[in-house]
């Protein structure tokens, strides 16, 4: 069949597929499995459903053009065509460090001020060999923003830097101390900062973060929701000083977590804009969000750290797509310390790839047109307005960090969070999947202490590091010996799943490997010196020997026998004190395990 134009319409003899189709190939697919279809649908901690198909049917707002509002395609006409800012970070006053990074890709500089990171006094001869007309730099004081605004002004001064080229941001941002210390905000200052900042057209003075609730195990809409209700706070406090509504909108930078999930990043930041393209709108002065992407410090290991590496790249691409104006990627060891040369190196070059060689900055809107991210946009945006709005009810965000509610919310998220990665819903590779029990450990100085005393920081992976850790420091080894039985090919897939289950903790398992009695596989349990064993085998091997096996470790020693597997298998039968397999609470037998064994705390 041929078109009107004479070309060959290639689909021409095929009928067009709808979604019942597809949904009736897909049911039958998994009833040989004994799924059904709600297994391939995932809930985010927003109740936002993730379904594994959309199509023209899932509508979304009209998402604009990019640079025009709503801005969800972008702030700029050219969207992210022609690339982002690759902004790298600096806990100490290393002016080699710094010249590395901005000899090689690195466009601007986040400054941690402080008498133990970079000093005040020390800022004028850190920046000594920096082009500040070409090198914006933002500084983040917590508590001292005051001072160190001031100090950076009068450096851009001295150097005599045309005041039209001047750019980066001072900082200021007394929320987010509040959030971080619970120290009084001292927003009279903020106002003053501005005030001093007037000459200075193109320079930011407000950073409004959202890492103090990502950090605290919120959700994405929490942290926009959060965020949004800072910027609006901000808005109020400068408009009541006398700067107008236009100008104080330009003076704020949004500071957001990108993850490893690169679709929800992407949509985050698209949905992000629109939020403040919405309040801007009622303000009467509609303008674009400046946004700062920065790898989420709460998705980064200790353990196994190079597998960070592939999470901010995750992160950066999923930062990138969705717009982001600049991007800090953390070095891969972030979590364990100050970064060296080589790890700093990896951070910016993995923004230099994705922008020179992948090709990301080539495209205006990666992921426009997309009715997956439209749609993943849409929901995040509603879920974000809804607790800005339960927030703004509250008496804003002051208010909220004062009575409690954010830190409450903050927390239950953090508990459905750590429920899921207790039991390895939410897996952590390197970590609670696939350990390396040799790794070597990566040594890095100890970075500066950060402030405390408001939400709490958190980690993904910190409770099975205190494990490892615990484990790395008991003077024995803890171990559970796998009771192997049978061939290899008939063990290898449960003493895998077991062997991976125990090393996430550091624990150490000797097995049997291959066997063909009883008498073998406590011979091999002798020898393991373990007081704990495991069963691993099929559900044949289970039918046959798992219950002499087991009465046999016991008889010979064994304090502890478990299973791998269902306790409703065939191995059923046996005397076991407990049963792991796939969903189990991985955390919870890990730790038992060590109470059991006595491994000190």
């Amino acid at each position: 069949m041929m078109e009107p134009s004479g070309e060959l319409a290639l689909a021409a003899e095929f009928p067009t597929p709808d979604r019942e189709q597809w949904l009736d190939l897909v049911h039958g697919v998994l009833r040989k499995s004994g799924a059904d279809f709600e297994s391939l649908v995932t809930t985010t901690y927003d109740g936002i459903r993730v379904r594994p198909l959309y199509t023209a049917e899932d509508t979304a707002p009209p998402s604009g053009f990019p640079g025009l509002a709503p801005f969800v395609r972008g702030s700029r006409p050219q969207g992210t065509a022609g690339g982002w800012d690759v902004r790298q970070r600096h806990a100490v006053a290393d002016r080699e460090a710094v010249a590395a990074d901005l000899d090689n890709g690195v466009t601007s500089l986040w400054l941690e001020i402080g008498q133990d990171r970079v000093p005040v006094d020390r800022l004028e001869d850190l920046l000594a060999e920096v082009y500040l007309d070409l090198a914006p730099v933002v500084v983040d004081a917590g508590a001292e923003f005051a001072a160190a605004g001031r100090e950076m002004l009068r450096v851009w001064r001295q150097r005599s830097v045309p005041a039209g080229e001047v750019r980066g941001n001072l900082g200021a941002d007394p929320l987010s101390v509040l959030a971080r210390t619970n120290q009084d905000a001292d927003l009279a200052a903020l106002v003053d900062l501005v005030d001093r900042a007037r000459e200075f057209p193109e320079l930011k003075a407000v950073v409004v973060d959202g890492l103090p609730y990502h950090e605290a195990g919120g959700s994405d809409a929490q942290e926009l929701g959060a965020s949004l209700a800072a910027g609006v706070a901000y808005l109020r406090v400068l408009t009541e000083a006398g700067v107008p509504a236009a100008r104080a909108a330009r003076l704020l930078e949004f500071r957001l977590a990108a993850t490893a999930d690169q679709f929800l990043t992407t949509a985050k930041f698209r949905a992000a804009r629109r939020l403040w393209a919405r309040v801007t709108e009622v303000c009467g002065a509609p303008a674009p969000q400046a946004q700062h992407a920065v790898t989420s410090p709460a998705m980064m290991t200790r353990r196994d750290p190079w597998v960070n590496m592939l999470r901010t790249t995750l992160a950066c691409f999923g930062a990138g797509t969705g717009g982001a104006d600049a991007v800090t990627v953390l070095p891969f060891d972030d979590a364990i310390g100050l970064p060296d040369d080589f790890s700093r190196r990896i951070a910016r070059n993995t923004q230099s790839v994705l922008l020179e060689e992948a090709r990301l900055a080539g495209v205006i809107d990666p992921a426009g047109g997309s009715w997956y991210v439209e749609k993943l946009t849409d929901e995040l945006a509603r879920a974000s307005w809804a607790w800005f709005q339960e927030i703004e009810a509250a008496g804003g965000l002051l208010a909220a960090l004062r009575s409690g509610l954010v830190a409450d919310r903050l927390a239950a998220t953090w508990q459905r969070r750590s429920a899921n990665l207790a039991d390895r819903t939410d897996p952590i590779t390197g970590v609670s999947e696939f350990p390396d029990p040799a790794e070597r450990p990566v040594v890095r100085a100890p970075a500066p202490e950060r402030p405390g005393g408001g939400l709490p920081r958190v980690r993904y992976a910190q409770a099975y590091e205190a494990l490892r850790d615990r484990a790395d420091a008991a003077p024995e080894r803890p171990k559970v010996f796998l009771a192997t039985l049978g061939p290899v090919a008939r063990h290898t897939a449960r003493a895998s799943f077991a062997a991976n289950l125990f090393q996430a903790g550091g624990i150490e398992t000797p097995q049997a490997g291959a066997t063909a009695t009883v008498e073998d596989v406590v011979a091999r349990f002798r020898e393991s010196g373990a007081r704990i064993a495991c069963l691993c085998g099929s559900e044949s091997s289970y039918a046959e020997l798992a219950a002499p096996v087991a009465a046999a470790l016991r008889e010979a020693g064994a304090q502890r026998v478990l299973l791998a597997g269902q306790d409703s298998g065939a191995g059923s039968a046996a005397d076991v004190d407990e049963y792991v397999f796939t969903g189990c609470p991985a955390l919870r037998v890990l730790e038992h395990t060590f109470e059991f064994l006595g491994v000190p705390r």
